[in-house]
């Protein structure tokens, strides 16, 4: 911003050297870029930030930080206001905001008689010191306010007002408006307007129209001071592409108790420069007032965010010169204009940069640095990545949302989703109650070029997620994918991931893990995903900790995803308990293993466990290990049955077992396991 060091004087009497006095603002207030020479003045380019715009945008906005800097008082002359007797704008003009929201306060103010003309000397010359262009003494009264007290103004010709009425609403979709500079635009209802009871008659908060121009001819003006928010101005700005001065204060946010005071210095300043009558009273709507805020004051928490002790004295002196109020109890009154200042640590930032940053010395931290304690969640679940990652998956991660459509076309129960009161979209609906859905999306995304390959896609996730269970739950999980095109033979990609499943299991310490028939039935939430008999219960003991299986046929078709998907889906939680860094060493038997295949037939509905419990009951210690290693039904199969394949491992500690020992043992669990009639060892 540019700042006339002259136009400071007016409003402090005395003033350092230009120099002395950027370096001064530079070390306690703003950045000064430069400090040009101008005729018979010097132009500071000061860098105001985004947090001061509200309130620095302008010559007195810096000239109260040069009076608090340098301990002086501001001159500050108040407009005195000669209303005619005889006329009342009420007679001549009324107001409508339709929109309350975006137009926050609205004062319109009337001088007739006025005489359009050249602007004085002295004002055309401050305007045009900081690169503003002389126009008329009207406008540039209007725009001399703006850049000294910081508030945007505008001015119509009363004549040109359609209606006698000025109106503050969204642009019609359509409508459309000539700016002021002879450019045409179409308007929609992302545009507020001022309009009259006919059409636009300027953008509000970023331009005026040429409908109701200050021309040579204007006798009676219509003065403008209003408050509008913040989306509304930027709205207009993307649509319309137009920044301007004014907009670029409202877009910052404004102080909406300004408007009457500036309106009242404006109508002052034409009035002197441009003659004319003030015609009685001001149209004032302003529907929610904005109060000072009050912030309690801790002389403790000073020191102990500064590290410096600072007197009660000197942070009334150094508050009370910024402008804010305070009492002997340390509540201090904040002025509206300072929107920057809203909790007690800004408070305390006004007082180190006025006592100066460089004056402040350093001191080391007081308080005690205790080890911080190891979070279990975060170190298992930095290992379950690396070990995936090992193994050839990528991690993704999905937006925790779902849309209805998703829920609709995988035929998916409705009720048991978390619906979002403000979602990002309808695509984004509701909270996901798995993670499978969005896996699957990004299986079907990148199919076209992932999917052909010998390796497929290989993709997991570790995430929340949420339901409903009397209340909402929120609950964390882990799921893999595995997808390829490549012909499927007999379940190889279903052994593939349960070895990714064991690998992972045994890595976290959790080495008894085993594979159960999925028991479900159609009111389970998860049934939908399974296909049904190639789907198992992964194990721990007697808990079940997760799923491995296809994804059933018809929800890939519904996401047109041509190929072979199988999934796993595991409870972190119960992952998180039984993970262990212990490990038990147990020494391997001197003695060698001798290994035989069982293969039975069972009925459709009947439990791998079941099958399983038999075999390691009859062959007691000496079965090492018992491990499913094929599952098929079909061709070959007689029907509602399903053959079940077994690798047994026979082994003692004690010696080597012969043959006869170990066929005696098998046969033993074939005669048991036959004693179901329902049951049949293939031989």
């Amino acid at each position: 911003m540019k700042i006339s060091y002259n136009w400071l004087k007016s409003h402090l009497k005395t003033l350092p050297q230009p120099q002395k006095l950027a370096d001064l603002l530079t070390l306690h207030s703003f950045e000064v870029k430069s400090v040009d020479k101008r005729l018979n003045d010097y132009l500071l380019d000061i860098d105001v930030l985004p947090n001061r715009a509200h309130d620095c945008l302008c010559h007195l906005g810096v000239a109260k930080e040069c009076a608090a800097l340098l301990k002086k008082k501001i001159h500050k002359v108040e407009p005195k206001i000669a209303e005619s007797k005889s006329k009342k704008i009420n007679e001549f003009l009324s107001l409508e905001v339709k929109d309350k929201e975006k137009c926050l306060r609205y004062n319109a103010r009337m001088i007739s008689g006025i005489k359009i003309g050249p602007s004085p000397k002295w004002l055309a010359e401050r305007l045009e010191s900081i690169g503003q262009k002389s126009i008329n003494n009207v406008v540039d009264a209007t725009n001399y306010v703006m850049f000294d007290l910081g508030q945007p103004l505008h001015c119509f010709d009363y004549e040109k007002i359609e209606g006698k009425k000025i109106i503050v609403r969204k642009a019609r979709s359509g409508e459309e408006i000539i700016t002021l500079d002879g450019e045409k635009l179409k308007l929609d209802d992302s545009v507020l307007v001022i309009a009259d009871a006919y059409a636009p008659l300027a953008l509000a908060g970023v331009k005026g129209g040429k409908k109701a121009e200050i021309t040579a001819k204007t006798k009676t003006v219509v003065l403008e001071s209003a408050n509008f928010s913040i989306s509304a101005v930027r709205s207009t700005i993307r649509k319309t592409g137009i920044k301007t001065e004014a907009s670029m204060r409202f877009e910052h946010g404004l102080d909406p108790n300004l408007t009457i005071e500036a309106i009242d210095v404006v109508a002052e300043l034409i009035k002197r420069i441009a003659g004319g009558e003030i015609i009685d009273g001001i149209i004032d709507i302003y529907p929610q007032k904005v109060f000072a805020k009050k912030i309690k004051l801790n002389p403790q928490k000073i020191f102990g965010m500064l590290g410096k002790e600072v007197s009660i004295s000197k942070i009334k002196e150094i508050l009370t010169s910024l402008g804010f109020e305070i009492d002997n109890a340390l509540k201090v009154t904040v002025p509206t204009i300072r929107q920057d200042i809203e909790i007690e640590e800004d408070l305390i930032e006004e007082i180190a940069r006025m006592i100066g940053y460089g004056n402040i010395p350093p001191q080391h931290p007081l308080g005690f640095l205790g080890i911080s304690k190891s979070d279990d969640s975060l170190i298992i679940t930095n290992k379950i990545k690396s070990i995936l990652e090992s193994l050839g998956f990528n991690e993704v991660y999905n937006f925790s949302f779902v849309g209805e459509g998703d829920i609709q076309k995988l035929n998916l129960n409705i009720q048991g989703y978390l619906e979002l009161e403000n979602p990002l979209s309808a695509d984004l609906k509701y909270l996901r109650r798995d993670l499978i859905v969005n896996l699957l999306k990004n299986v079907k995304d990148n199919a076209k070029n992932f999917l052909h390959l010998p390796e497929g896609i290989r993709i997991f996730e570790l995430g929340n997620i949420y339901y409903k269970n009397g209340e909402a739950k929120e609950e964390k999980m882990l799921a893999a994918m595995m997808a390829t095109r490549k012909e499927e033979i007999k379940g190889e990609r279903f052994y593939e991931l349960k070895g990714v499943v064991d690998v992972l299991l045994n890595k976290l310490g959790i080495t008894d893990q085993w594979y159960d028939d999925y028991g479900a039935t159609p009111d389970d939430t998860d049934v939908v995903f399974w296909q049904e008999g190639h789907t198992a219960e992964i194990k721990v003991g007697d808990e079940e900790i997760g799923f491995l299986g296809y994804i059933n046929p018809r929800i890939l078709n519904a996401l047109n995803i041509k190929g072979t998907v199988v999934a796993l889906n595991l409870n972190f939680k119960k992952i998180l308990k039984l993970a262990t860094e212990e490990l038990i060493y147990q020494p391997p038997s001197p003695y060698p293993a001798a290994i035989r295949d069982l293969a039975i037939f069972v009925d459709l509905k009947d439990r791998v466990a079941d099958v399983l419990n038999v075999i390691e009951i009859t062959g007691g210690d000496l079965v090492q290990d018992v491990d499913l290693f094929d599952i098929y039904e079909g061709e070959g199969i007689p029907d509602g049955k399903k053959s079940l394949a077994f690798h047994i491992v026979y082994q003692s500690y004690e010696k080597t077992l012969t043959d006869e020992e170990v066929d005696k043992i098998h046969r033993k669990i074939i005669r048991e396991l036959e004693k179901n009639n329902n049951w049949q060892v293939r031989r």
